[in-house]
This record gives structure tokens, sequence and C-alpha cells, in this order.
């Protein structure tokens, strides 16, 4: 659109020309510059996401997930991407997972569900359920960091592998860094493993409780 309106611009100048014009004070078109900032509350920004088709997942989205619970949480739950169940229902981490994890609050922490704030790095459900693209991260990331700097938590839990590389560009392996504390960004962050890998390899689960344990100390630590 901006070249063919430059293209129309100097049509015109050329045929001001052959009038006998040596000047005109048209202007070369510019596009606007877009406002990039991000609202300052979290309804605010949760309006906004939902309104997001800044890539491909917004056709094929049934709802934005944006994120739930207390506002102020002082533990932060990031997971990597919505399910076909939160598609439908706008909240993340429902079904199986969805149970588990809040198993794992209650039982492990002693904290009720509502006590903490839960989100996703991706706000809409990856097609198939496909692991996260760089771009699809990369384009969805400013959203979670938003919600970090509005909720400000002592603590981050990055459920699973993706949602720690993306949140802090390490690439080892969640099993060789799985529980212990990271400083990475500004943030505090604790990995553990996905509840949905939870679901599908029990024998981890001693290894998530101690994860979850050693979350509750450093909270402990932190009062």
């Amino acid at each position: 659109m901006k070249n063919l309106k430059n293209a129309l611009l100097l049509k015109q100048l050329y045929q001001l020309k052959q009038l006998g014009y040596a000047y005109t004070s048209a202007n070369i078109y510019k596009e606007d510059a877009q406002d990039l900032t991000l609202p300052n509350t979290l309804e605010n920004l949760a309006k906004q996401a939902a309104q997001c088709h800044l890539c491909e997942l917004s056709k094929t989205r049934n709802k934005v997930v944006f994120g739930e619970g207390n506002p102020n949480a002082d533990i932060l739950f990031v997971g990597d991407a919505p399910g076909i169940t939160e598609d439908s229902i706008g909240k993340p981490f429902e079904g199986r997972s969805g149970e588990l994890l809040t198993k794992m609050i209650e039982n492990v922490l002693g904290l009720s569900r509502s006590d903490v704030y839960i989100t996703n790095m991706l706000k809409c459900r990856p097609f198939n359920n496909d692991t996260p693209t760089p771009t699809q991260a990369h384009t969805c990331q400013p959203y979670l960091l938003k919600q970090i700097e509005l909720i400000k938590p002592k603590l981050i839990v990055t459920l699973g592998s993706v949602a720690y590389h993306y949140l802090t560009g390490d690439d080892t392996d969640i099993s060789k860094i799985r529980g212990t504390p990271q400083q990475q960004n500004g943030y505090s962050i604790i990995p553990t493993y996905h509840p949905s890998y939870l679901l599908r390899n029990p024998s981890v689960r001693k290894e998530v409780y101690d994860d979850l344990l050693k979350v509750k100390a450093f909270m402990q630590n932190k009062s």
C-alpha cells in the first residue's frame, strides 16, 4: 500500500512538472506509527489479548486463554500452551492435567488454586496441540512478560521445558535443572515437569513432589 501511494505521488509530480510547476508540497506517504504499549492492568491486558491476531493461531482458536488466579500472587505457574479443553472453556489447566496441578498446589504447597496465578506461554491453543514454534512463542511472549510485571510474583514455577526455555533462553534439559532455583532476567524461577508429562510418566511423581517441596521452602525463606 505504501509503495502504491508513493508511486501515485511520483506520477503526480511528473504531471505537475509537465504543466510548468517547479515545486509541489505533496508529502510522501508515511504509515502512522503503531502504539505498541501494553495496558497496565491485567483486566485490560486480557481484553487486548482476546482481540489479538498477531499470529496464525488466532484463526484456529475458540477462546483466548489468558490466565487466572490471584492478581497479587506470590507464586506464578507458567505452562506451555492451552489444550483442547482449555481452548473450549477459556481457562488454563482444566481437565486431568488441571486437576493434578490443583492437587499439587493444595496437597504439597498448602495453598488453594485461587492463591496463585496460572497462565501459559501461549494464550492460544496450537493446532493439533503441536509444540509451540519459536515464532508463536516470541510473538506471544510480551503478554507473559507484562503479566509478570503486573503480578510481581516472588517465584515463577515453569511447568515443562517449553515454558522454561522461552522464558529464560536456557536450553538445558529439564531433567537436569528441575527443582533448582534459577535467577533469569531478574526473576526467581524453579522449573519442574508439566502435569501432563507426569500423567504419562507416573515414575517422576517423586521428583515433582521434591520440586514442590523446594518451592515451599523457597517461599518460606522469602516470608
